[in-house]
């Protein structure tokens, strides 16, 4: 049997000196009064699905504060910036391609490359004004008033299959962050599920009571699962924003793998108390706590080259920011009042609910009169990444479903313009992959058609002279050269940057280790980069041939895969790396050589992925040095609280009760249904199947045991949030010896 209630107190008073008194949270306190572990009231509030084809300017509020207009001459400097050199190098392109007449072939090259260069000197432009306003804010530091808070912020930490140890401890030392601070009155704490595993939903029960024991009466933590995920996170969030939403001013929008420090948390809620028209402020998080050379990776490019690119975004958006869907703070009346999602017409993947909810939200309330606020001054902001590509490759097949389903979207009613480009922004980051896969086909082409076609000279019956498809060389490499620069623009202003700041330089190694590490990330990422351009270009495909991504919980910690899942993910990858190594081949080696960067990932796809995978791998590089950032020789304060937590809820967790034993044990079964989310009230005639299924396996059995026998992990999960069933399970009689074995 799991361990008691009495036994996850018992466990918490014997973990740390601090928490040795008697606990408020007593087993006898808790069976004399299960409404202790429940939600508070309900204070109910409408969040009505907003209209996308229509909508009325008169509606929208008028700032408070007219400073908080955005300015123009900013964007005309980052934008205008990029035109200029994209039509720069366009026009240079056109004369390479155009000595002689110019190929059908020619033609899609030309238009091939304006749009992937246009996108990435996009990104330069910015990386320079993220520079500057890096370099300005270390000469010219802004003071932060340390006001008190006098309204309340309610911090949601949504859910879905999650590990309950990462997930508790990680509010544990959020908790324990703000209260020191002074400022724990100010926030409610709510873990609001989506579990349908009921084996990790009786976890974070236990999880939950553990937490209560420990920090005692300094906190108010809450929890709630849902018995249906409809809407998946954005449903999750505006269910608790229409029954508990009013009776907070701001919401703290966390992940499962969220983790902010009590200053940083603090500050967001000063920021929103002191400006009257901010809708929503963003941090820019931080990637920690990788353990494999992948995550490894996306952890360094984001410390070290993420500053300039997350700052210059911010410095010219202004107050039409962005929203990332966690670690951001959001004015709850705004929220309610202006970003309910609509469901889109039609079925998955375009239609339905949005998945990729974020920049819709931040666009329906920049509409409605609230600015939208990118904090890129804040540290103190962190998450954590796949550790493989194959983890990566999951999660961007959802994220690039989203994104595709804005372009139901992008032509809204009353949209910001510049939140109009955060939506195509959204769109083209997975459109770029098939583009640049058909930029490399279309070159390929080029130089294959000049090698084994016989060009017609005469295309026209009085033609004077010949026509053939020619590029001016040298003009050729000078814009190769060119293009690499601004592609590798933002790389190198962060490393400026960011080894500038002495203290940050010194903890990542220094100037060798930097410069190692950064060799290594830009070699890494080369090879990777074909590898994740075809799988982007195979997810769009999927979404076009209408397959759903569905909604799977995202691996954290361990990247390592088996081989045979290996080769069948990347089978198709290394056949196109031979085919492609083979086309250029049959040109010529120079034309190989040119395309060595992308066969070579594409062919090693297997072992690559492996490596990049392989938690070993990447403690063998951290050993080495490479990939340093910051935070791993300096660990955040917050980071060692969560770390020193994690270990008391993994030994709760390892002994959690399971169904059978939370149905046999009143006091278990009591606390169980005291955190149970009410039933909410089902239309007449409408039946859920499972719910229906789970009853009927019910009735049918003579034990308790054989009851719980006869249910699948989905009947288990409903039953665990239908109280009417569990009391008629623990009803029926418990399997004795005498009990004649079916």
């Amino acid at each position: 049997m799991g361990l008691s209630m009495d036994g996850v107190i018992a466990l918490a008073q014997r973990l740390t000196p601090a928490q040795r008194q008697e606990p408020e949270w007593s087993p006898e306190r808790l069976r004399a009064r299960p409404d202790l572990a429940g939600m508070p009231p309900e204070v109910a509030g409408d969040m009505p699905p907003q209209r996308l084809d229509r909508f009325d300017k008169k509606t929208r509020r008028s700032l408070v504060d007219p400073h908080a207009r955005s300015g123009f001459l900013r964007r005309v400097a980052v934008l205008g910036s990029a035109a200029l050199l994209s039509g720069f190098a366009i026009f240079e392109m056109q004369r390479v391609l155009s000595i002689g007449d110019m190929t059908p072939v020619e033609s899609v090259v030309l238009v091939l490359f304006s749009l992937t260069f246009v996108w990435i000197a996009i990104a330069c432009a910015s990386a320079f004004a993220g520079f500057a306003a890096i370099m300005a804010r270390r000469i010219w530091p802004v003071a932060r008033p340390a006001t008190p808070l006098v309204r309340r912020t309610a911090v949601l930490m949504p859910t879905y299959n999650e590990a309950p140890d990462r997930v508790f401890a990680a509010l544990e030392a959020m908790v324990r962050a703000v209260d020191e601070l002074g400022a724990g009155d100010a926030f409610d704490w709510f873990v609001i599920a989506d579990t349908t595993d009921p084996a990790i939903a009786l976890e974070e029960e236990t999880a939950l009571m553990l937490a209560r024991a420990r920090l005692g009466g300094r906190m108010r933590l809450y929890y709630r699962r849902r018995r249906q995920n409809i809407g998946r996170k954005a449903g999750n969030v505006a269910d608790f924003c229409r029954r508990w939403g009013k009776a907070y001013d701001h919401l703290l929008v966390l992940d499962a793998d969220s983790l902010m420090d009590g200053e940083t948390i603090v500050e967001l809620a000063r920021r929103m108390e002191a400006d009257p028209d901010a809708g929503l402020i963003q941090t820019i998080p931080m990637l920690v706590n990788g353990t494999t050379l992948m995550a490894r990776l996306q952890q360094f490019a984001g410390r070290v080259y993420g500053p300039v690119v997350g700052s210059g975004l911010a410095w010219w958006v202004q107050k039409e920011g962005n929203f990332w869907g966690h670690n951001a703070i959001i004015r709850t009346e705004a929220f309610m009042g202006a970003a309910g999602l609509p469901v889109l017409p039609g079925q998955a993947p375009f239609g339905g609910h949005i998945l990729s909810h974020d920049f819709v939200e931040a666009a329906l309330i920049r509409r409605a009169g609230w600015t939208v606020i990118i904090a890129d001054d804040l540290s103190g902001s962190f998450e954590e990444s796949p550790p493989s590509l194959i983890d990566m490759a999951v999660r961007d097949r959802r994220w690039c479903q989203g994104n595709l389903q804005h372009t139901r979207v992008l032509f809204g009613r009353g949209l910001n313009w510049v939140s109009r480009s955060h939506l195509l922004t959204g769109i083209m980051s997975y459109l770029t992959s098939p583009l640049w896969l058909l930029l490399i086909l279309s070159g390929l082409t080029l130089a294959l058609q000049a090698h084994f076609i016989r060009p017609e000279y005469f295309v026209d019956e009085f033609q004077l002279f010949p026509s053939w498809p020619r590029i001016d060389p040298e003009r050729a490499l000078a814009l190769f050269i060119l293009t690499l620069a601004v592609l590798f623009v933002p790389k190198v202003l962060g490393l400026i940057a960011f080894a500038a700041d002495g203290r940050q330089r010194r903890a990542a190694g220094g100037f060798i280790g930097l410069f190692f590490s950064f060799i290594t990330e830009i070699i890494v990422s080369a090879l990777v980069a074909p590898i994740m351009m075809l799988m982007h270009t195979g997810a769009i495909t999927e979404i076009l041939l209408r397959r759903d991504a569905g909604w799977n919980p995202q691996r954290r910690d361990d990247g390592g895969v088996p081989l045979r899942d290996l080769v069948h993910r990347h089978r198709w990858h290394v056949v196109s790396g031979v085919a492609l190594a083979a086309a250029a081949l049959a040109d010529s080696w120079i034309m190989l050589a040119w395309l060595a960067p992308a066969v070579t990932g594409l062919v090693f796809a297997v072992p690559l992925s492996a490596l990049t995978g392989s938690p070993a791998v990447g403690r063998f590089i951290r050993r080495l040095g490479l990939l340093r950032t910051p935070e791993e020789k300096n660990t955040p304060p917050i980071r060692l609280a969560m770390s020193e937590a994690r270990p008391a809820y993994t030994e709760a967790i390892a002994s959690a009760p399971s169904l059978l034993d939370v149905v046999r044990d009143p006091a278990s079964l009591a606390v169980h249904l005291a955190v149970t989310d009410r039933m909410l009230e089902r239309p007449r005639g409408k039946i859920d199947p499972v719910e229906a299924m789970a009853a009927a396996k019910i009735a049918d059995a003579r034990t308790i045991d054989e009851a719980v026998s006869f249910l699948d992990k989905r009947e288990s999960a409903i039953l665990l949030g239908t109280p009417p069933l569990m009391e008629v399970l623990a009803g029926l009689p418990q399997k004795t010896a005498a009990t004649p074995a079916e």
